[in-house]
């Protein structure tokens, strides 16, 4: 089902937090909901293209922040045209086989303006973007997990599962996940549309790759848990095998509040097929001193969110609370300067603070 595509001439101000195919199906919801909306994309991605052009250039893992553009994109004339070549992936066996264009296009933008955040906004006026899409940090991240049975013999023992890729299909039973570094810079452009919103919608996506690196960067969470916007999580239909395999509902939960004692969440949004028991799934939310709203979200038979009915039940969500009082503006977070030392290449850019930037290992996907 497509979503209808009205320009909105007015609605609240939104920071979506995710990273893959669970925040492009946010951002085509919210997109016909607001002009207002950032989009803020996990920076860990090791696997697939994004892989190959951090391990060969150093560069920032374009993957997610593409399929956000996409996602964000006007759905006709030129631009739609534009979106479908950033999608475009090339075939074959040569050295471009798996790249996708667009990831291509936004490395070299991000060479030639010396600044990521200069490159995504220029793509964005190509894509006729809605919205605006920024990186979590300007430099890339690694996730780091302790994994519990990967070993027969001690199945109680964990053992340390590092890169995106690699936590996402591992085998064992993900115990705690963290930063390599610890304290990245966080990007500045997005912690200020934090400090501005009136909504966060964290979700949907993958839990311990692309929803918790957002509140695992010191300078992020901190402007997430002193917002004054409410905050939305949105859950997700299935678990994914290998990262969250025999997750419950309330399990998701659980794992997020251990993560990041503290958080506070308005609304935790869930469609009823998904969620065979709300009694423990409205104790959980309550821990973080959230309401349980469950609506039919997914299409039908699949463990998909619709665009159309995700945007309804945002719609109705964004009505029913009102607006939080206007956020007072904050000096930007100090920013904490990379490691000495790093196993990948190192990218300078000279805006967007003038920090040395650097990457090291992420996702999956793209």
């Amino acid at each position: 089902m497509s979503v209808p595509d009205p320009t909105p001439s007015a609605g609240p101000s939104v920071v979506a937090f995710g990273g893959g195919h669970g925040l492009a199906a946010s951002l085509a919801a919210l997109r016909g909901l607001t002009p207002s909306l950032t989009a803020v994309v996990t920076v860990g991605d090791d696997g697939g293209s994004s892989g190959r052009l951090r391990t060969e250039l150093g560069a920032l893992p374009m993957g997610d922040l593409r399929m956000a553009l996409a996602a964000l994109a006007e759905p006709g004339g030129v631009p739609a045209t534009w979106a479908e070549l950033f999608q475009h992936r090339f075939g074959g066996d040569g050295p471009l086989a798996g790249h996708a264009v667009g990831n291509l296009v936004l490395t070299g933008l991000a060479e030639r303006t010396g600044s990521p955040v200069a490159a995504l906004d220029l793509a964005a006026v190509l894509l006729g973007v809605r919205g605006r899409v920024l990186p979590l940090a300007t430099e890339g991240i690694d996730i780091v997990a302790d994994v519990a049975g990967l070993d027969p013999a001690a199945p109680a023992a964990t053992s340390e599962v590092r890169g995106q890729a690699a936590v996402a299909t591992t085998a064992g039973r993900v115990v705690g996940v963290r930063l390599t570094p610890a304290a990245p810079a966080p990007c500045a452009e997005a912690v200020a549309a934090v400090r501005a919103a009136d909504w966060l919608v964290l979700g949907p996506g993958s839990l311990y790759t692309s929803m918790l690196p957002h509140l695992l960067v010191p300078g992020m969470r901190e402007a997430i848990t002193q917002s004054r916007a409410r905050r939305v999580m949105v859950l997700n239909l299935a678990a994914q095998p290998g990262e969250t395999a025999g997750y419950t509902p309330p399990a998701h939960l659980e794992a997020l509040r251990r993560h990041v004692p503290g958080l506070c969440v308005d609304v935790v949004l869930a469609d009823p097929t998904a969620v065979p028991e709300p009694d423990p799934l409205t104790r959980a939310a309550a821990e973080l001193g959230a309401l349980l709203h469950l609506a039919p979200v997914r299409v039908p038979g699949a463990p998909v969110h619709d665009p159309a009915l995700l945007a309804a039940a945002f719609r109705t969500l964004f009505a029913a609370l009102p607006r939080p009082a206007a956020a007072v503006p904050a000096p930007p977070a100090a920013r904490t300067g990379p490691p000495a030392s790093s196993r990948r290449p190192v990218t300078t850019y000279p805006s967007s603070g003038g920090a040395v930037r650097r990457t090291s290992s992420g996702e999956a996907k793209e």
